[in-house]
């Protein structure tokens, strides 16, 4: 019913209706719900409730943090938020207790706009810069009797204890909730296996109108497993036999992404053995098995060809268990600098920087103003400000809707629930609760502000502040007023820069995979990581691109057209995946394939240049 109503409705609007499907994350309920609970009773029992809130606090914004993958890729993506919420805190901490007011929020102004600029660099530097922000108004505004130095071993302490259930509770490794004993690798596993099933499903769907979408979904699985297999290790390369088995099932896929993608690109429906093959690969990396005979597909022409030695190849590496290097190009220092100091990277800093600050100045003047009465709490302000503004979390005016929604609704909730629950042993079951539910409610704003109202709330009771429920509705709706204001003020520069600089990556990426293999060089490995960059970039340019359009017209029309470019870009680079695949048949193209190219380059240097960029492919 929602859906259906999204459709109907204006992009903007619409969107606050959408969320996010799939089965249930049971593992990370079960993380959730021993996180910010246990660390709370552990605090009462010394004595410290204070430090037990932060520590709370800091599980909390960790389980948000604690999406589906790997354990290793969870180091990377729990563990720098959080020492960049550590940093937040001890910032807050001290500029609160000795800054003035009027300091104190060019402090905070700063910080907003440097968090903004570095959250343009990807999705772990965008949940660090979201940290940082709300810890630095927790710790500038939150009254708590301890130092800051122990503030922020508390917060270290509670974000590392869900990073630590995060590595070692065993998690099911089947679809059938089979537990193996050795399940550390169960996130690369079910990443790896989720790529060869993208390869059969796109494979069936070659020749339909699915395909398109099948080749999208082939790419998130890629990226995914990408992401899985590639996080931080002490060692460059992968140490034990069971590692380097998954990099070699993982490395065999690219060749037969290659093949279906050139199979799709021709329109020519295949036969349905051909999906046969990958689907017992998958079968095989979750259960951690020898391949066993495959059914070869047929060798009528160059794309069946190499899909037939593409699945051979595999079968060979399944048996194998060696393989290369996972074929990710490392951003250097100055690219990570381009992005941050880029058009995208000032956009999202001012945007971000501004409304941070300006909901910090009113936080300020209301609350030495005597507004907030007796309750020093006025930090929720700022905090509420940052997930609202920060441009890669979602459409403004959708997230402004869900936020002031879910906030009334939470504190109605916890009132209710304040009303009845034992003190404090009710609270922390609420805790412990509502920690479990996070995950679940992260896949719509809207739920994921509900339960965490709540859980806030309840921590704040604990810490021993008499209930807030009223003040944080009126709050949340302050906060949701100047991110609308601020949010949509004239900036100087360009409207839509982020999405801009995503097309600009996307077309450089396309643009060196295609000299690749135009180049006709015998270095596959080479054109597997410029194909990999080139599908990747262009996903999150397409991302970048559907949030935007869900803006306030007013908004969305500055980024008019990028869809189109993004669209003919990527079949661009579907085109020179389908000409590597014939070169490496026959060794040169055929009239078709140069035609598709050159008329390809025509379109995209038309639409880049409706939407006010020079061509880049000409």
């Amino acid at each position: 019913m929602f859906r259906t109503a999204a459709r109907t409705l204006p992009p903007w609007l619409g969107h606050a209706l959408n969320a996010q499907r799939g089965p249930v994350p049971w593992n990370a309920m079960v993380r959730g719900a021993l996180a910010g609970g246990p660390l709370l009773i552990v605090a009462l029992a010394a004595g410290r409730a204070s430090l037990g809130v932060l520590a709370a606090i800091a599980a909390m914004l960790a389980g948000i943090n604690d999406r589906p993958g790997s354990r290793r890729a969870a180091v990377r993506r729990i563990g720098v938020p959080a020492l960049a919420g550590a940093a937040g805190l001890l910032v807050g901490t001290y500029a609160g207790q000795h800054l003035p007011a009027v300091a104190l929020t060019l402090v905070l102004t700063g910080l907003g706009l440097v968090a903004g600029g570095v959250s343009a660099v990807g999705s772990v530097a965008s949940g660090a810069g979201t940290q940082l922000l709300v810890t630095a108004a927790v710790g500038a505004g939150m009254p708590l009797p301890d130092p800051g130095w122990q503030r922020v071993l508390a917060f270290l302490a509670g974000a590392g204890w869900l990073l630590l259930l995060r590595l070692l509770l065993p998690t099911p490794t089947s679809r059938t909730g089979e537990l193996r004993l050795d399940f550390r690798f169960d996130g690369e596993r079910a990443a790896v296996a989720d790529v060869y099933e993208a390869v059969a499903a796109l494979l069936e769907a070659v020749g339909t109108q699915h395909a398109v979408a099948r080749r999208a979904a082939l790419t998130a699985a890629l990226d995914h497993a990408q992401d899985a297999l590639a996080g931080p290790r002490l060692r460059r390369r992968a140490a034990t036999a069971a590692e380097r088995r998954l990099h070699a099932q993982y490395a065999a896929a690219l060749p037969l992404g290659e093949a279906a993608t050139a199979l799709a690109w021709a329109e020519r429906t295949v036969p349905a053995r051909a999906a046969e093959g990958p689907r017992r690969l998958a079968a095989a990396v979750r259960g951690n098995t020898h391949a066993g005979p495959l059914p070869a597909p047929g060798r009528t022409d160059p794309a069946l060809r190499a899909l037939d030695d593409a699945v051979l190849h595999a079968a060979a590496a399944f048996d194998r268990g060696r393989g290369p290097d996972l074929h990710v190009r490392r951003r250097s220092p100055r690219s990570v600098a381009r992005a941050v100091l880029g058009p995208g990277g000032r956009e999202y800093g001012l945007r971000v920087g501004l409304c941070f600050g300006a909901s910090a100045a009113v936080a300020q003047a209301l609350h030495h103003g005597h507004w907030y009465g007796s309750h020093q709490h006025w930090y929720w302000l700022p905090a509420t400000a940052v997930f609202l503004v920060k441009p890669d979390l979602g459409p403004l005016v959708s997230r402004v809707l869900c936020r002031a929604a879910g906030t009334v609704l939470g504190a109605l909730l916890f009132a209710a629930f304040a009303a009845v629950l034992p003190r404090p042993e009710g609270l922390v079951a609420l805790v412990a609760v509502c920690g479990a539910l996070v995950p679940v409610a992260a896949r719509h704003f809207a739920a994921q502000t509900t339960v965490v109202t709540v859980l806030v709330l309840a921590l704040v009771m604990v810490g021993g502040e008499p209930p807030a429920s009223a003040g944080r509705i009126g709050e949340t709706l302050l906060a949701c007023a100047i991110v609308l204001v601020a949010g949509h003020l004239p900036m100087p520069g360009q409207w839509g820069a982020g999405v801009r600089a995503g097309i600009d990556a996307a077309d450089a990426a396309a643009h060196a995979y295609l000299t690749h293999v135009l180049g006709e060089s015998d270095d596959r490995a080479t054109r597997w990581t410029l194909r990999r960059e080139a599908y990747r970039t262009l996903a999150e340019a397409r991302a970048a691109i559907a949030r935007a359009a869900a803006e306030l017209p007013a908004v969305a029309r500055h980024s008019e057209g990028t869809d189109e470019v993004a669209a003919v870009l990527e079949r661009l680079v579907d085109t020179t995946t389908a000409c590597a695949v014939h070169l490496d048949d026959t060794g040169r193209l055929t009239a078709h394939h140069t035609e598709r190219l050159a008329a390809l380059r025509d379109e995209l240097a038309e639409r880049r240049g409706r939407v006010g960029r020079p061509r880049t492919l000409a």
